[in-house]
């Protein structure tokens, strides 16, 4: 995530803000030009920003910037289509009139639009089912019944169709659940990540000549996916799975292992553009401690040699874990990469940057 600044006073913004605590000018990130650009009226619902990359260009406000205070983007005024590129991409919304679900259905989009900025950063295909009702991807956020007996809601993917549960938009209930089930870290941004992966598999991996790769590396994704996660659960994961997977749960099958990989690689993809936005650098006062010179802006993009990312990676996280402990928290990043890991995040970084093989 790059750092930006209102384009009219200069002031620090942050990529949800709608309003610059500086000047007081409403702001709206831009996603043809990926900025957060300063609005001025044009008149007839139509704004102009004064970044000059914006100039000869109108925008309009996402429907659900002003009508549902859940959104900060904005549309090209020529833009047929009321809602911006990531609010469109939602085909089920929560029920605002259900307590809690206004905020949670604000802090799902908030997600959701941070993995939608890595795409197009990574420039990864992005067209909603509306577009592409055979590739397209698709964001349901379905909340459990009212009634406890009934099947509650799941969170996962098929067939291009993202399902995050609105349980996990709330703090608490998310902790119970990571400590029910022993897991390290879990978040919502982690979970839009996590669930990313599965989409991204089907459109990057499945069906190409990529697929001999993926299994050299992964494993052999037609293994039977139910009775794999039913034996994960019954059983736990694999005895040795700390020295050749990112998480537990990644050697449930070789589809969850690339999941889980992903996430973990678009963790580290977004975490680098802000530390080199942040203009990070690490010089330890002893040698055997983890060092990093400044992050070029490049790292973290798919032209960036993947050595130079994994690099700058380790010493980040031992800065951020340090960081947190400083401050009586959990680490940052609960996490060990053994060298099996490293060679599957290196995949994925390679198979991302080859991108869409529809426009290779």
């Amino acid at each position: 995530m790059k750092i930006f600044h209102c384009d009219h006073c200069e002031h620090l913004v942050f990529f949800e803000n709608t309003q610059c605590v500086s000047c007081g000018h409403l702001l709206a990130f831009l996603p043809d030009l990926s900025e957060i650009g300063s609005l001025e009226d044009a008149g007839d619902n139509r704004w102009r920003s004064p970044l000059p990359a914006a100039k000869d260009r109108s925008y309009r406000l996402c429907d659900n910037y002003r009508n549902a205070n859940v959104c900060n983007w904005a549309v090209a005024s020529d833009d047929p289509n009321p809602l911006c590129i990531s609010c469109r991409l939602t085909r089920i919304t929560p029920d605002p009139s259900r307590p809690g679900h206004q905020e949670a259905w604000y802090r799902l989009e908030q997600a959701k639009r941070r993995l939608v900025y890595t795409a197009m950063s990574l420039r990864l295909p992005l067209k909603s089912k509306f577009d592409d009702a055979e590739r397209g991807l698709a964001f349901e956020f379905v909340a459990d019944p009212p009634n406890p007996d009934d099947p509650p809601a799941l969170t996962g993917h098929a067939n291009g169709v993202i399902s995050i549960n609105v349980a996990e938009a709330d703090d608490a209930e998310r902790e119970r659940r990571r400590m029910a089930l022993h897991e390290p870290y879990r978040t919502l941004l982690g979970h839009f990540r996590h669930e990313s992966g599965h989409y991204y598999w089907d459109r990057l991996v499945s069906g190409t000549d990529r697929i001999d790769r993926f299994r050299e590396t992964f494993g052999d994704e037609r293994q039977d996916y139910a009775q794999a996660l039913q034996a994960h659960y019954a059983n736990g994961p694999a005895p040795d799975w700390q020295q050749r997977f990112v998480t537990a749960y990644a050697s449930a099958h070789p589809w969850e292992d690339w999941a889980e990989t992903w996430a973990h690689y678009l963790h580290m993809t977004d975490t680098l553009e802000t530390a080199a936005a942040c203009g990070v650098s690490l010089r330890p006062r002893r040698a055997d401690e983890p060092s990093m010179k400044k992050v070029p802006a490049s790292a973290g993009t798919p032209e960036s040699p993947f050595d130079r990312l994994i690099d700058s990676w380790y010493p980040l996280t031992y800065m951020l874990n340090s960081l947190n402990r400083g401050m009586g928290l959990a680490d940052a990043y609960p996490f060990v990469l053994p060298a099996p890991a490293v060679q599957k995040l290196r995949v994925v970084h390679e198979i991302t940057a080859a991108g869409d093989p529809e426009r290779t």
